[in-house]
């Protein structure tokens, strides 16, 4: 099966996100488009004609987490013909965080938690969500993630890419996926080559996987091309067995459509790659072992 192991569903009606909502230009662009429903038949038949058969759906940015997950659940629950599973939002750093992970349990779709560490400089510098790389609490919140069976989406900028692969470090048992490459904000070669420096502290652990998704946020004009070296370096570094494809729809769609950033991908990818890049190890880290 190939897997889009990144993509966001939202229902405006159904749950609030307070970011969508805002008139405020983001790291990623406007939103202003993608306002609007952006529902599960929409996302299926665009993925679907590239060939695409499930996904993993990742939290975004809802006002109430489990609202999010359980209207994620129905979906998944009533797509017979489309296997999705998802990642949830919950905080790690959270009294009850126990209580909170059991709950999520609960859901038959979840299987996994992100709590984003760090989506751009500026940004963070607001939000202050590079502070839980400090927080002892953090680290406890990912071992009792852990023993839940579930994964963690890991979402940062490569500048705290040393410090988590610390904290990874303390927590063997947990597995791990970098989100959108690691974030590689500065596309100058200055830029892609400290990336990729950074990026090597993460690569090195075995519990860490990486996705090949996200990378039109921060550059809305990319080109195969131009995205070439990122895709070389995830490769190089992870290999094809710990790398895995995401639309990161239909956030992306700000800057492609889904057939153009496909075909990106198809050509940067060895050929020999493609099966597990496209869908074995997103199988393999989302999907194998359920009921």
């Amino acid at each position: 099966m190939k897997v889009d192991a990144h993509h966001h569903l939202w229902d405006l009606d159904a749950v609030q996100y307070p970011w969508l909502m805002e008139d405020a230009v983001r790291f990623f662009g406007d939103p202003k488009p993608i306002r609007r429903n952006y529902l599960l038949p929409e996302f299926s038949q665009g993925a679907g004609a590239q060939g695409i058969g499930g996904s993993v759906h990742i939290q975004v940015g809802a006002a109430d987490g489990m609202a999010e997950a359980v209207w994620v659940d129905g979906v998944a629950s009533s797509a017979t013909d489309w296997p999705m599973v998802q990642v949830v939002f919950c905080d790690l750093t959270a009294p009850d965080v126990a209580t909170q992970l059991d709950a999520f349990g609960a859901l038959n779709s979840v299987v996994g938690v992100r709590q984003i560490v760090g989506r751009a400089p500026e940004e963070d510098a607001k939000s202050g969500t590079n502070d839980l790389l400090d927080d002892p609490a953090f680290v406890e919140g990912l071992r009792l993630a852990a023993a839940r069976g579930f994964s963690f989406d890991l979402q940062l900028i490569p500048e705290l890419m040393p410090r988590m692969a610390q904290i990874i470090a303390q927590v063997p048992e947990l597995r791990v996926v970098l989100c959108h490459a690691g974030s590689p904000y500065d596309r100058t070669a200055e830029g892609i080559a400290k990336w990729a420096e950074n990026l090597r502290h993460l690569s090195a652990l075995p519990n860490v996987w990486c996705k090949l998704s996200g990378l039109g946020m921060f550059d809305h004009d990319w080109t195969a091309a131009k995205i070439a070296p990122i895709v070389g370096h995830v490769l190089g570094q992870f290999g094809a067995d710990r790398v895995m494809f995401g639309s990161n729809f239909p956030v992306d769609s700000l800057s492609s459509d889904y057939q153009t950033l496909m075909q990106a991908y198809r050509e940067l990818v060895p050929e020999t790659d493609h099966d597990a890049v496209f869908g074995e190890t997103a199988t393999a880290f989302y999907f194998d072992g359920r009921e």
